[in-house]
């Protein structure tokens, strides 16, 4: 969820019939509704796989009673199980960890309003709150979701990699080099997986439009699973620290601005928190290989969301830029492969999107 879009209520066009019929009966239900066919529709802004709308009535109290509608993005299937995902959500409800799930339609859900602030670019930087979202990443990754606990990542990317070889020209192919980055995922998948690294229940698109905090209590709520699945948890904080230097309420939301990706003082901060909730006070050794773990999952996880904007730009209709995303986070995957894994691996030599180079040490 994100920000309201001000530029405003629709009653009528932007929900699909099924989805009115099942909002209206709803609130006919609930007595303080001064009228059930009044529904204000309201877009939030920075969804960039679904369409997501707050729906509220006027009461007859001073708040509004509010809910959200999540309508499914066309042909996401192709990023995860749609109905993985459902069971997933219902199971977080039930644990108490993000809103209920209200109601079911042909292409998307009703869910709980929860009366929190969604997060913003900037929080994410903020010491305290970053602490407390440390600590309920934790809380989240020990958690026992049912079913096979294991790492999904390496499959994935195979799989997305597939998908955007067979929905691109050859031109993109070649642009991007998707010839070489099967390559790239095993050398990613054999010199970072390891018999003692930590896996987890991870949500895999912590960015922050995905948290929210009650500002009373300050408790952190994190919401929207479309992506979650069992992973290396230093894969899930590395695509955190990653989505730092993102704005997705800008003009440009296509944007990254890697300058404000976080220092290691305060990455080491972070990781002291998440380690620390173990009750255990991490040493100097296991802190550094931590940091260094995490740091090496960036390169994953820029070539997983580089590969979801070749597709995006495929499936999606949703306004934004997701060549030129892509094109950012392979770059940044080429220029920080040497340092962080300190040989190429492969001979690519660069790559472009038709306009740009994305420059590659390889």
């Amino acid at each position: 969820m994100g920000p309201v879009d001000n530029a405003i209520v629709n009653k009528e066009g932007r929900l699909p019939a099924e989805a009115k019929r099942i909002l209206q009966s709803m609130a006919s239900s609930w007595n303080d509704i001064t009228d059930p066919n009044e529904l204000q529709v309201i877009p939030l802004k920075g969804a960039m796989t679904n369409a997501v709308y707050q729906i509220k009535w006027p009461t007859n109290r001073e708040h509004s009673q509010k809910v959200i509608v999540r309508i499914y993005g066309e042909s996401v299937d192709i990023f995860f199980d749609r109905e993985i995902e459902i069971r997933t959500f219902e199971f977080m409800s039930k644990q108490g960890q993000g809103p209920r799930l209200l109601a079911r339609f042909s292409n998307g859900r009703i869910e709980e309003f929860i009366h929190a602030r969604t997060l913003s670019a900037p929080d994410l930087r903020d010491p305290k709150i970053s602490s407390l979202i440390a600590a309920k990443m934790k809380e989240f990754h020990d958690l026992d979701m049912p079913g096979p606990k294991t790492v999904v990542l390496w499959d994935r990317l195979r799989k997305w990699l597939s998908a955007a070889k067979s929905m691109s020209s050859p031109e993109e192919v070649e642009a991007f080099h998707l010839d070489a980055i099967e390559e790239e995922i095993s050398i990613l998948e054999k010199n970072l997986s390891g018999d003692d690294e930590r896996i987890g229940f991870c949500h895999n698109d912590l960015q922050y439009g995905n948290i929210m905090i009650d500002e009373e209590t300050r408790s952190i709520t994190i919401i929207d699973y479309e992506y979650a699945s069992y992973n290396p948890v230093a894969f899930d904080i590395a695509n955190h620290f990653c989505e730092m230097a993102a704005d997705y309420h800008t003009e440009t939301p296509h944007i990254l601005d890697y300058s404000k990706y976080p220092d290691l003082e305060e990455r080491q901060r972070f990781l002291c928190v998440y380690l620390s909730c173990s009750g255990d006070q991490p040493s100097d050794l296991k802190m550094e290989q931590f940091v260094q773990e995490v740091e090496k999952y960036t390169l994953a996880n820029h070539l997983f969301w580089g590969l979801w904007g070749i597709i995006s730009e495929h499936v999606n209709d949703i306004d934004f830029d997701y060549i030129e995303y892509a094109r950012q986070r392979f770059q940044q995957y080429w220029s920080r492969k040497p340092e962080l894994l300190g040989s190429c691996g492969s001979t690519t030599e660069g790559a472009t999107d038709g306009n740009q180079e994305i420059i590659g040490h390889c």
